[in-house]
């Protein structure tokens, strides 16, 4: 029995001839969203990429009963799919959205859906003879009506076995309540090629990529099938009303790729390049005024993220609960503004309900508050607000020990605890330490002799107190910082001290006074 190939030819007169890579690539480029607003956006796109990428060119499209609707068509990423093909073709046998890349001026013009095993070209096909003696006619008429039979027995049987498989694989308490659809058949998100570029981080709940979506980074978290609840809880989390905020990671949408244990979960995000707070620390020292946006920003986040907003815009924004703040957690944008991120554990409180059947005791043991360690913790709202704090007073304390404006030396970075309890304490290290010892991180004596970071220090303090009740809000910490910014100087105490004796001349009070 003979396939058929379906062949789509766009644009200039059918020729066979192998196109060749050039120094500069250009693709034919077509957008079906912006034709259907009656404008003429399709034409040729240059590809700009790094010396050491190679580019390729994508067509994308779809065969509805048998009438091509082409979706997309562009410039592609270094992709070794595409290498040395000089013909765009779909491989797959039936795919929902068709996709193909290959490599060469416009060589996307032209595009071919082709699932056998040999390929032949774009050229027409030219008959051949059978090589092959004729079967008997009553040994044909067999094979064409026990191979439909035998086909569709195998088809139902394979699909009874799936349905079994998948029944014992996943749980019912393993499954999504709003599920985010079926897995991906093509590379795309929403007709967007989505490409993984390389690994930036990893995790308790998988690893982060760097990606790109058409012309601009994203960043892709991959879930196992194994902390699927986690998946689940961070998508729920981002697609509550009145979630888009400037100091809250920017959500762009979740898919699954492969099937059954294979499966992977993807939450895709904004990309930011600067890292979290804990990679910039360990890499930068920051100013006065850097230490002063990054504090109010990531206090701004959580703030709002803590914010019960019945009349927002976009409907009832509930109180929510982080439960695992860190600097981890905390990303900075390339202005330095930062980012709340990370809700696999986060939960949200609507009025009058409580908690319910929580875990209490998650999140990382160094930034565990002391009731979460003694596993006394009272299940309402504001105590899980109250923890979010706690943790939130180690960041900044963070933040203050890598600042250069007080005057003594800056220290390697070192996470809190790091010098009691080492890089990996147990639950009994971290009990032993914060809660019996009732210790914290050191303050150091030169923070004092600046006035802004005698002001962080005091708010540390306030932070991470022993007595939840006795905790700032986030609120209150984003006023303490716009408060400290304006009373402090921007520059050093002995720049200004400088600066005054060249201009005036005259005896200066003692450093102390002088700020």
């Amino acid at each position: 029995m003979l396939r058929l190939s379906l062949a789509v030819y766009l644009g200039c007169s059918s020729w066979c001839a192998i196109l060749g890579r050039s120094e500069t690539q250009e693709c034919a480029y077509y957008n079906s969203s912006w034709e259907k607003e009656r404008t003429n956006r399709s034409g040729i796109e240059p590809c700009y990429g790094e010396k050491d990428k190679r580019r390729h060119c994508f067509a994308t499209w779809k065969n509805v009963s048998g009438t091509v609707e082409v979706v997309k068509q562009g410039c592609w990423l270094d992709d070794v799919n595409c290498y040395d093909s000089n013909e765009c073709v779909e491989r797959k046998e039936s795919p929902d959205v068709f996709f193909c890349c290959c490599e060469g001026n416009m060589c996307n013009e032209r595009f071919l859906h082709a699932p056998d095993i040999t390929f032949l070209g774009l050229c027409p096909h030219t008959a051949t003879s059978n090589p092959f003696p004729q079967k008997p006619q009553l040994f044909s008429t067999l094979m064409y009506s026990l191979v439909p039979i035998i086909g569709l027995v195998a088809v139902v049987l394979f699909s009874f076995w799936m349905w079994r498989h998948h029944k014992l694989a996943y749980p019912a308490a393993l499954v999504p309540t709003h599920d985010p659809g079926p897995s991906p058949l093509s590379p795309i998100l929403g007709h967007k090629p989505l490409q993984l570029i390389e690994v930036k981080a990893r995790g308790r709940f998988g690893c982060v990529w760097k990606a790109q979506l058409l012309n601009e980074y994203v960043a892709v978290k991959i879930f196992p099938i194994q902390d699927k609840l986690s998946w689940q809880n961070e998508y729920e989390i981002y697609s509550v009303s009145g979630m888009k905020h400037d100091n809250i990671l920017h959500f762009i949408g979740v898919e699954k790729r492969n099937n059954n244990l294979d499966l992977e979960l993807w939450l895709i995000t904004a990309y930011h390049d600067k890292g979290s707070l804990t990679d910039y620390l360990k890499a930068n020292v920051v100013s006065w005024n850097e230490l002063c946006h990054i504090t109010q920003t990531a206090a701004r986040g959580l703030a709002y993220l803590h914010e019960d907003i019945p009349g927002h815009r976009d409907g009832h924004k509930p109180s929510i609960a982080h439960r695992d703040i860190k600097s981890k957690n905390v990303l900075l944008k390339s202005n330095l503004t930062a980012c709340i991120a990370d809700f696999g554990l986060a939960l949200q409180f609507e009025a009058g309900k409580s908690a319910g059947d929580t875990h209490g005791q998650v999140g990382t043991r160094r930034y565990m508050a002391p009731e979460v360690l003694e596993g006394a913790i009272n299940f309402q709202r504001d105590s899980f607000l109250r923890i979010d704090m706690y943790a939130f007073g180690l960041v900044l304390w963070e933040l203050a020990a890598r600042c250069t404006a007080a005057d003594g030396p800056v220290d390697e970075y070192m996470l809190p605890f790091e010098e009691e309890v080492g890089q990996h304490p147990s639950l009994e290290d971290m009990q032993e330490v914060v809660v019996h010892k009732k210790l914290r991180p050191c303050l150091r004596d030169c923070w004092q002799k600046h006035t802004g970071l005698a002001m962080l220090c005091e708010t540390i303090d306030d932070c991470w107190d022993h007595d939840a009740e006795a905790r700032l809000s986030a609120g209150c910490v984003e006023e303490r910082i716009g408060q400290m910014q304006r009373q402090a100087p921007i520059i050093g105490p002995e720049e200004i001290v400088t600066v005054v004796t060249i201009v005036t001349n005259v005896d200066l009070p003692p450093k102390e006074s002088s700020l």
